[in-house]
């Protein structure tokens, strides 16, 4: 069943989610950035990818997988579920979801403008692994 259009996250909340979930990747780089910088090591970078690694599948991987958000979701207030059940993925199912953006970026990006025009305001990805994104 479909429901109306409004009753799918819009994709500018999923746009400001996306920017809250990378705030963390952000910050992790800039120190590694500045450590390396001042000290010429390569360490920081290695650990920095590290610590990203470990963020991504704590946050959309186990976070995302069982709650439905990420940490951005939940502070945007929606979640990813799934169209069938409408209850979170899981955690196996929601780092493959991520991983099926990489289709999204891959026809120059408009995959990740599809909520614009579709109705129920899905990604590729979203189609392929069925999930929806819905307000909290």
């Amino acid at each position: 069943m479909t429901l109306p259009k409004e009753s799918y996250t819009p994709w500018v909340t999923r746009v400001l989610a996306q920017v809250i979930d990378m705030v963390p990747v952000v910050i992790a780089f800039g120190i590694a950035w500045g450590v390396q910088g001042g000290t010429g090591s390569q360490v920081a970078p290695m650990v920095a990818m590290l610590a990203v690694l470990g963020y991504a599948v704590w946050n959309f991987g186990y976070r995302q997988g069982t709650t439905g958000s990420s940490l951005g979701k939940s502070i945007a207030r929606f979640r990813v579920l799934s169209e069938k059940t409408s209850q979170p993925i899981g955690f196996g199912l929601s780092i493959l979801r991520q991983l099926a953006h990489v289709i999204d970026g891959a026809i120059c990006y408009v995959g990740y403008l599809f909520p614009l025009w579709d109705t129920k305001r899905q990604t590729i990805a979203d189609k392929i692994m069925t999930t929806v994104c819905v307000p909290q």
